[in-house]
């Protein structure tokens, strides 16, 4: 008989072990559904995890997939590390895109410049994000409201805003009645680094702002008291950390990245906005964050691997016939099984024999 027991102390080597063993699982678990679907498991496997690296452009491809999940999912990993439970990236990502698009339509002075409009465009979709999740943080901290239910709730409104503005008063007269704005003048625009790649200038802000996420955890007071109020609430208090100056901070910086999130991907690759602009980034990064192990660097990692499910699940609908929500369903099992590999950092499987 099989009997879980708490360890004395978390084990080291499962919390880092934990995502490869949960990647393994995910694959052989891949593997029976594929041939449950009719298709060859070892081509479909190929195709999904690597013909993503088959290429340059494919290579590119995957950049530019992991640039949201790696904005979105920094911010997340912060308030999840203060165990303040945002779950509405998805919305903040959306609202971020719809600020940056306004700028982009209506605040671009004539004879202007990329290298000071780009940045101007983003700051706006840092505002945008940051305004949706400054509303959770205010009815958390003035009224105790639980920050999951309201963070979520809200996505539901900023898809109710979106569709508003691209089917109503910001709907393209010479779009051919399609919902989406007139494309953005092409000074708005994050510019590709290499020219035979969609790869663009918002993966190396990701990576910038996953360095100094690491400085600020490792280097600064204010990260230090953040993990504090996250690990010993009672302790932090005691330090004089204030819990609510926490709330507000990490819930505007992950605001903040999902709207840069929101505000690269429509000034980078679409040049306008409409319905589709997520593809679920807001929830996938959750996933990010975890896997990651909400390290900085780790989310890095996560966020690339989140990327190749995508380009993957992709590859797979237009090579095999395979059903889109084959990426979304990699992603569940991704997830359920770092849960259950999770809980064998502080317990440990025994067998009891019987007496």
């Amino acid at each position: 008989m099989l009997k879980l027991e708490l360890r004395p102390q978390p084990s080291k080597l499962w919390t880092y072990f934990a995502p490869f063993v949960a990647f393994v699982i995910t694959a052989l678990l891949g593997f029976g559904m594929f041939a449950f679907l009719g298709s060859d498991p070892i081509k479909a496997l190929e195709i999904f995890l690597v013909t993503p690296f088959s290429s340059f452009y494919q290579i590119g491809e995957v950049m530019v997939k992991a640039t949201p999940l790696l904005i979105i999912g920094l911010g997340l990993s912060l308030c999840y590390r203060t165990n303040v439970w945002n779950i509405g990236a998805e919305g903040q990502y959306l609202v971020g895109a719809i600020f940056s698009s306004f700028f982009a339509l209506y605040g671009v002075p004539a004879q202007s410049s990329a290298w000071v409009i780009v940045p101007m465009v983003l700051v706006a979709g840092v505002l945008g994000g940051m305004f949706w999740s400054g509303i959770v943080a205010f009815l958390r901290t003035k009224f105790n409201a639980n920050e999951i239910l309201v963070s979520l709730m809200l996505v539901y409104v900023a898809y109710f805003l979106l569709g508003y503005l691209v089917f109503g008063p910001w709907k393209d007269p010479l779009g051919y009645n399609f919902p989406q704005t007139k494309t953005f003048e092409k000074v708005t625009q994050i510019p590709r680094i290499f020219s035979n790649s969609r790869m663009h200038y918002g993966f190396i802000i990701a990576l910038v702002l996953s360095f100094c996420l690491w400085v600020l955890l490792n280097k600064f007071k204010l990260g230090f008291a953040l993990q504090v109020v996250g690990r010993a609430p009672l302790a932090a208090r005691f330090a004089g950390f204030s819990q609510n100056r926490g709330i507000w901070f990490v819930l505007l910086f992950s605001g903040a990245c999902a709207g840069l999130a929101g505000g690269i991907e429509v000034t980078s690759l679409l040049g306008q906005l409409n319905p589709y602009i997520s593809s679920g980034y807001g929830f996938a990064a959750i996933i990010v964050a975890f896997v990651g192990r909400l390290h900085p660097f780790g989310v890095i990692l996560s966020a690339l691997l989140l990327s190749v499910y995508y380009i993957g699940g992709e590859l797979a609908q237009s090579r095999l016939g395979l059903p889109k929500a084959i990426t979304y369903v990699f992603q569940g099992i991704l997830l359920f099984t770092l849960l259950i590999c999770d809980s064998f950092i502080r317990y440990k499987l025994t067998w009891l024999r019987k007496k």
